[in-house]
C-alpha cells in the first residue's frame, strides 16, 4: 500500500509542480507586480496557516482515509474549474489567486492526514526510510513536473496545465478508496474535534522537543520563502527566460532534491542531526544569494542543484524530528502543527521578500533573505534537535485503573487527581527536579494544571495534583503515555523512601456526580484507591 500510494503521489505532485509553473506563468502575463506574483506562493501556504491545527484534529478523530478522500475530491474539482476558466479566457490576476487559495486550502486539509498514516503504513522502524522516499518523491516531481509544464505552458498555455493536475488526482483517489484501513482500537473515550484541537494546542505548549523542531524550521522556512517566491519573477524580468526556462530553473532545484535524498542517508551517518541541518542551511543561503547576483545560467543551475540538495536535507530532517516527537494519538495534531509553521512562514516571508524587491529591487531581496539565512541558524545553540533513536514512543500503560464506588458519566469534570509521597529529606532537592519533568507530561497529555506541594508540618510528605477538564479525558490520559514518560516517571521514584508507593486519589467535582444514596454513601464524592501509579 506504501508503494501504491507512492507512486500515486509522485504523478500527482508532478501534476502539482506543473499546476505551480502554469499559475506563475499566468500571473505574469496578467499583471507585472511583483507583489501579486509572490502573492501566489502565499495564496498556496496561507490556507496551512489558517486550518493547519483543525486539519490535524479532523485526522486524528475522524477517519483518515475519508478526510482523505473529500480532500482529494476538493481538489480534483478545484483544479478543474481552473482550467476551464482559463480556457475559456475569463481568468484574471485575483481569480487565479482565489482559485489557488482554495486548492491551497485543501492540500490544507489533506496533509496532516497524509503525512500521519506514514507510520501506520511502514512502522516506526522505517519512518525515517519512509519519510526520505516521500520527500524523493516530492522532489522527483520537482524535477520533472516544472520542465513538463513549461513545455505544456509553451506549446498548449496554462488551461492545459491546470487540467491535467486535475487528472493527476485520480489516481490518488482510486488507492486510497481500494486501502483497507485497520480500525483503530481503544477504550478511552472518543475525542470531538474542539476538544482535540485545545489538546493538540496543550501537547505543543508543553513539548519541549516539538517546540525545539517548531522554532528550528520557522527561523529556516521564513527566510528560504525568498527563493521560492521570487524565482519566477528574476526568471523572467531579470533574465529573460521563457517558461520552459523557468521550468528548467525548477528543474534544477528539484534535480538537487532527488541527489540529497540518496545522500541523505551518509548525511546524516557523518553529522548530528543539529550540524547538519545548519550545515545545509548555509548552502541555502548561497543559493539564495546566487539567484540574486548571478546571471550565468549554467552557474547559477549548478548552484540551484546544491540549494536543491540542502532543501531536502533540512526538510526531511524537519519532517522527520516533527513525527518522532509525537506519539499516535495526538500525530496528525502535531504535524499540522509543524505545516503551519512551515507554510505559515512561507506565505509570510512570500509577503515580506515580494514586498521588500518591489522597494528595492530582487538583488536586494535575495541578499537579505540569505543574510536572514545564516542569522536563523544561530536558534541552534538554545533549540536543538533531538536523535530520533533517543526518544521511545512506545504506549506505556503505567496508569492503575481506579477503584469506583460511583460510576462517573465521561463527561463529568472537572477531575482532581492527587498523589502523595514519602520522599526523605536528603532527597527533596532531587525529587523536585525530577518532578517538574513529570509535570510537564501531566500538562503535555491532558491536565489543565499541575502542582507539586510539601507538608511543612511533616516535610517528607508531597502531594502531587492536577486537574483535568473530565472524566473522559482522564481516561484519555492513560492511553497516552509513552515508554519515555515512564523513563522520566521512574527516575522520580527512585528518590521516594524504600518501601513506600505513591498514594493516589481521583476526585470528581461534587456539582458534577449525583450518587445513589441507596447505592453509596453521599459523602465523600472521591474515586479513591490505595498505593498505585498516578
Amino acid at each position: 500500500m506504501f508503494r501504491a500510494l507512492w507512486i500515486a503521489s509522485v504523478a500527482s505532485n508532478i501534476g502539482t509542480w506543473m499546476q505551480s509553473v502554469g499559475a506563475a506563468w499566468l500571473m505574469t502575463s496578467l499583471t507585472s507586480s511583483a507583489l501579486l506574483v509572490a502573492l501566489l506562493q502565499t495564496a498556496t501556504s496561507l490556507p496551512v496557516f489558517l486550518v493547519g491545527l483543525p486539519a490535524g484534529a479532523l485526522a486524528d478523530v475522524i477517519d483518515r482515509r475519508h478526510v482523505l478522500l473529500v480532500t482529494q475530491a476538493w481538489m480534483l474539482a478545484t483544479a478543474c474549474l481552473l482550467g476551464a476558466l482559463t480556457l475559456a479566457g475569463a481568468m484574471s490576476d485575483w481569480g487565479l489567486l482565489a482559485l489557488t487559495f482554495l486548492l491551497g486550502l485543501g492540500a490544507a486539509l489533506n496533509a496532516p492526514a497524509w503525512q500521519a498514516i506514514v507510520p501506520e503504513l511502514v512502522g516506526r522502524r522505517d519512518l525515517a526510510v519512509a519519510v526520505a522516499l516521500n520527500s524523493a518523491g516530492f522532489n522527483l516531481a520537482r524535477a520533472v513536473g516544472p520542465a513538463l509544464g513549461g513545455l505544456v505552458v509553451a506549446a498548449l498555455g496554462p488551461g492545459a496545465v491546470f487540467l491535467l493536475n486535475a487528472a493527476s488526482y485520480l489516481g490518488v483517489l482510486l488507492v486510497i478508496y481500494r486501502w483497507q484501513r485497520r480500525p483503530e482500537t481503544t477504550t478511552a473515550p472518543s475525542e470531538r474535534v474542539f476538544g482535540a484541537i485545545q489538546a493538540g494546542v496543550r501537547y505543543a505548549r508543553h513539548a519541549p522537543r516539538l517546540q525545539a523542531v517548531l522554532v528550528r524550521t520557522g527561523t529556516f522556512i521564513f527566510a528560504a520563502s525568498a527563493l521560492w517566491a521570487l524565482l519566477p519573477v528574476v526568471a523572467r524580468n531579470e533574465l529573460g527566460l521563457d517558461a520552459t526556462g523557468y521550468g528548467v530553473l525548477l528543474g534544477s532545484l528539484g534535480l538537487g532534491a532527488v541527489g540529497g535524498a540518496a545522500l541523505l542517508p551518509r548525511f546524516r551517518r557523518a553529522l548530528p542531526v543539529d550540524r547538519l541541518v545548519v550545515a545545509a542551511t548555509v548552502v541555502f543561503a548561497v543559493a539564495t544569494l546566487a539567484l540574486g547576483f548571478i546571471p550565468n545560467l549554467l552557474l547559477l543551475d549548478a548552484t540551484l542543484i546544491a540549494g536543491g540538495i540542502a532543501w531536502i536535507t533540512l526538510t526531511s530532517s524537519l519532517n522527520v524530528s516533527a513525527q518522532s516527537t509525537a506519539p499516535a494519538w495526538v500525530r496528525a495534531r502535531v504535524l499540522g502543527v509543524y505545516l503551519l509553521v512551515f507554510q505559515g512562514g512561507l506565505a509570510a516571508g512570500s509577503f515580506v521578500w515580494g514586498e521588500l524587491a518591489t522597494e528595492f529591487g530582487n538583488p536586494a531581496a535575495l541578499g537579505g533573505a540569505a543574510l536572514a539565512l545564516l542569522a536563523g541558524a544561530a536558534v541552534a545553540r538554545r533549540w536543538r534537535l533531538q536523535p530520533v533513536e533517543e526518544i521511545d514512543l512506545t504506549p506505556a500503560l503505567y496508569f492503575a485503573e481506579p477503584r469506583l464506588i460511583l460510576e462517573p458519566d465521561p463527561e463529568d469534570g472537572p477531575v482532581l487527581v492527587t498523589a502523595e509521597y514519602q520522599v526523605p529529606n536528603a532527597n527533596a532537592r532531587a525529587f523536585v527536579q525530577a518532578m517538574e519533568a513529570v509535570g510537564r507530561h501531566r500538562r503535555r497529555d491532558g491536565a489543565m494544571r499541575w502542582g507539586l506541594f510539601r507538608d511543612p508540618a511533616a516535610p517528607e510528605h508531597y502531594i502531587e495534583t492536577f486537574v483535568v477538564a473530565s472524566w473522559a479525558e482522564h481516561m484519555r490520559q492513560h492511553e497516552r503515555a509513552t515508554a519515555s514518560d515512564e523513563t522520566t516517571r521512574a527516575h522520580a521514584l527512585t528518590f521516594v523512601a524504600p518501601g513506600t508507593a505513591p498514594v493516589v486519589a481521583h476526585y470528581i467535582a461534587a456539582q458534577a456526580l449525583n450518587p445513589d444514596p441507596a447505592a453509596a454513601p453521599a459523602t465523600p464524592v472521591a474515586a479513591t484507591e490505595g498505593a498505585s501509579n498516578p
